[in-house]
C-alpha cells in the first residue's frame, strides 16, 4: 500500500453544462452567470485526472456542500 500513498490525483465534479457562442463567452466579465443544462436534483458526475469514476448526488450542510457517491462506474462504462 505504501506505493500508492505519494500519488496525487486531481477530482472534479461536473455539475453541469452549457453551449454558447465563443463571442459571449469573451464578452462576459465578473459575476457573470452561465446558465447550466441542468437542474438542482440532477446527479453529478465524478472525474479523476478527467475519467469518470462516479455518480453521485450534491449534499449541502451548514455551509459545507459535498458529494455523496450513489454510483462506481466500471472501465467499461467510461470506455465508450
Amino acid at each position: 500500500m505504501n506505493s500508492v500513498t505519494g500519488v496525487s490525483i486531481e477530482i472534479a465534479v461536473v455539475l453541469g453544462r452549457a453551449r454558447m457562442p465563443i463571442q459571449q463567452l469573451l464578452r462576459m466579465g465578473r459575476g457573470a452567470v452561465i446558465e447550466l443544462e441542468t437542474h438542482e436534483d440532477d446527479q453529478v458526475h465524478v472525474l479523476a485526472n478527467n475519467i469518470p469514476v462516479a455518480i453521485g448526488d450534491i449534499v449541502v450542510s451548514d455551509d459545507k456542500i459535498a458529494v455523496e457517491v450513489s454510483e462506481i462506474l466500471g472501465r467499461s462504462d467510461h470506455e465508450r
